[in-house]
Formats: C-alpha cells, sequence, structure tokens
C-alpha cells in the first residue's frame, strides 16, 4: 500500500458559501457535516466538546494553544463527545499536565470525532462574524484526496438548526439520581450525604456540572427525560424543579416541553431554575419568544449586567438561540442583559420563586460570580418549608 503524500492536506473545511479552509486532520477519520460556530474560550475545551449544547455544531477555538493539557475522565460534562467536530490554528502539543489521561487528538479518534489544525482562525472567525453561522463539511482523510465539490455540495445540502429538536437526542433515555458534588481538593467529587431538598431536573442535555452545582446547593436530585410530564414530575414529589441546558431551536423542543413547564406554573407553587435552553423553555412558557441568533454567543469571558443590582457578572455562554427581550409579557422581568449586544440573559416571574438566566452559572469563569443562582434555588426551596 502507497504511504499518504505528507505534502499533502490531510483534512479540508468546505462553507455553504464555497470557502475552502485547508489544514492537517487529527482525531478521528471521516466527514462530518453541521454549523460552525466558534469559541473565544482560553480553557475547558474538553468540557466543550462534551456539552451537549453543542450538538449539530463544528467548533472553532479561537484560542490557538488547544490540547496542550491533555484530556480526563473527571473533565466530560457528558459520556461522550456531542460536539461535530473541532477547527484549530495550531496542532496539539503533548499533553502537560498532571491530570492529562490522553492526548486530545487520541481522544478525538476513540470518540469517532473530527478535528482540522493549522487553520486560519481569526479569518474563520470574522467569517462567520460577518455572514452569520455557516453550514459546514469537514473531512479528514489521510491520504489528502477531497472532492472540494461534493463537500461544499454536503455543507449546502444541511438543513440547519433552525425548526429542530436536538434535545431528545442527548437527553437520557430514563431517570436516575445524582448525588455527586463539585470537585473539591483534595478529595476531588464527594457525594452528597445530607441533602436538604429534593430537585427534580428535566434533561434537554444537561452538563453533569450543572448537576454537582446542584447537589453542592443541598439538592437531593432527581434527573427525568426531557419528554417529562407534569404527572411524571410531581411523582416524585420534588421541592424545586430545574430546567437544564441544551441543544437546538427551543421552539422545536418547546413542543412537547413547555406544556408541562405550565401545568408546573399553573397548578404548583414549586420554585422553577432555568438555564441556556431551560431558560428558554421557561421563557416560551411564560408568552415570550425566541430567535435565531446570527452567531450566538459563545465563550468565558461574556459580561452580563444583573438588572436589579448593577453588578456586571463574567460568564460562560453557549447558544444560538436567545429569548426576545421585547416579547416578554406583564408580569415577566428581565433580570439579566448581555453588555456585548443588550440580548436578554436572564428572567424572573414577578412575586413567585421562577426564574432563569441564558449563561451557564457552573462553568466558573468569573470564577465564583455566579454560583449565587443555585443558592437563591436552594434558598426559595427553604422558605416553603
Amino acid at each position: 500500500m502507497a504511504s499518504a503524500d505528507s505534502s499533502r492536506p490531510t483534512a479540508c473545511l468546505a462553507l455553504a458559501d464555497g470557502s475552502l479552509f485547508y489544514g492537517a486532520g487529527f482525531g478521528a477519520t471521516g466527514l462530518t457535516v453541521a454549523e460552525l460556530c466558534f469559541n473565544t474560550a482560553m480553557t475547558g475545551y474538553q468540557e466543550i466538546m462534551t456539552d451537549p449544547s453543542y450538538a449539530g455544531q463544528i467548533v472553532t477555538f479561537t484560542f490557538p494553544h488547544i490540547g496542550n493539557t491533555g484530556t480526563n475522565p473527571e473533565d466530560d460534562e457528558t459520556a461522550e463527545p456531542v460536539a461535530a467536530g473541532m477547527v484549530v490554528k495550531w496542532m496539539p502539543t503533548e499533553p502537560s499536565n498532571w491530570r492529562a489521561a490522553q492526548p486530545l487528538s487520541d481522544w478525538l479518534a476513540s470518540r469517532g470525532r473530527i478535528a482540522i489544525g493549522g487553520i486560519d482562525t481569526r479569518r474563520l472567525t470574522r467569517a462567520i462574524r460577518q455572514q452569520g453561522a455557516p453550514h459546514a463539511a469537514l473531512a479528514h482523510n489521510p491520504d489528502g484526496i477531497f472532492d472540494v465539490e461534493e463537500l461544499v455540495a454536503t455543507a449546502r445540502a444541511f438543513a440547519g438548526l433552525e425548526g429542530v429538536d436536538l434535545a431528545k437526542n442527548v437527553t437520557c433515555t430514563q431517570s436516575y439520581r445524582w448525588n455527586e458534588m463539585r470537585w473539591a481538593w483534595p478529595d476531588g467529587y464527594a457525594p452528597q450525604t445530607a441533602p436538604r431538598h429534593k430537585v427534580v431536573a428535566i434533561d434537554y442535555g444537561a452538563k453533569r456540572n450543572i448537576l454537582r452545582c446542584l447537589a453542592s446547593a443541598g439538592c437531593d436530585v432527581t434527573v427525568l427525560p426531557a419528554s417529562a410530564t407534569f404527572d411524571d414530575v410531581l411523582a416524585h414529589s420534588p421541592d424545586g424543579v430545574f430546567l437544564s441546558n441544551g441543544p437546538g431551536d427551543p421552539a422545536a423542543t418547546g413542543s412537547y416541553a413547555v406544556p408541562m413547564i405550565r401545568d408546573i406554573l399553573d397548578k404548583t407553587e414549586l420554585p422553577v431554575f432555568g438555564i441556556c435552553l431551560g431558560h428558554q423553555m421557561l421563557a416560551l412558557a411564560l408568552g415570550g419568544q425566541t430567535v435565531k441568533m446570527s452567531h450566538g454567543h459563545h465563550g468565558a469571558n461574556h459580561p452580563v449586567k444583573d438588572m436589579d443590582t448593577g453588578k456586571v457578572e463574567i460568564t460562560s455562554m453557549n447558544h444560538g438561540f436567545a429569548v426576545d427581550g421585547q416579547s416578554l409579557p406583564a408580569g415577566v422581568v428581565e433580570t439579566h442583559r448581555s453588555l456585548f449586544d443588550g440580548s436578554n440573559c436572564g428572567i424572573r416571574m414577578d412575586g413567585r420563586p421562577v426564574y432563569s438566566v441564558q449563561h451557564h452559572p457552573e462553568a466558573s469563569p468569573g470564577p465564583q460570580d455566579s454560583y449565587y443562582l443555585f443558592e437563591r434555588f436552594a434558598e426559595a426551596m427553604a422558605a416553603r418549608g
């Protein structure tokens, strides 16, 4: 068998507008097609790739040093990577970190995820910002042979994320209990042994660290699938209901999720807390609307203003849809707003312990700017007795 031509690029990223980016492939071989976004975070690439909210997306990392700390089982946010692919400027180096268990390339290959390095990520990021999140096809072939016309056609044929319910693809298939708390030195992830509140968490694509934060706030957490009904929730006699993050078009997921949330709001006085897609689900249930963003918010340096206190929090973001703040009805208050573009980042019901945020308080980019949201949820449940 002839060896691959080392002078040829081994990966190609094709955009629906015909733009082509050649580079060096790593991770798995093959082809993937998805929406292309960029993430500005300097750390956390493993958490990003395993965040279920990235289903249907190829992630371009604007920070060049991706992979230099390797990977390890503790940093996975779900069992397997969910993001469709990875784009980086520089090829990953050998890991240099005491926690590293596997190089990034090997980790991606073992999990069937394609990556491309050697890309001008600044040029690519400008293209995404100017034209909106494009549809893209990413191919990795060690032989360096690509049918570029077919790749562009594949990118153009991608249906996109509007109108698509991706939560059903990443939610759990059956209920389970969660008691693991946040990581702490020197014991790592300790179990919650004295919970004070029973919480039902609806899994639209829940990150493990969100569940850990709930457990650390004193919650006994039972996770239910995204399709859970009002009766399914009440069967666990919860003190509060949590609505998780997740991918896809909130209006599509809302076709079955919103009626259940409305029943919770109309028939109980339970505290409700939502994050990311859960925030959008709550807004829809309260009568608001959601819109597709041009290129979304993806990063760990997003300033968000708490409209009640005036405090600015440095937050982690990952969303391509947003709540339309102008659509919120009377009785629903905007609590948080992005200082990048003024988009809505939080709401609450007037006079009720029902609230949600678009950003990810569990990701700790501040690092603890937004953890109070979990404590607020616990306090609301405690107040009910």
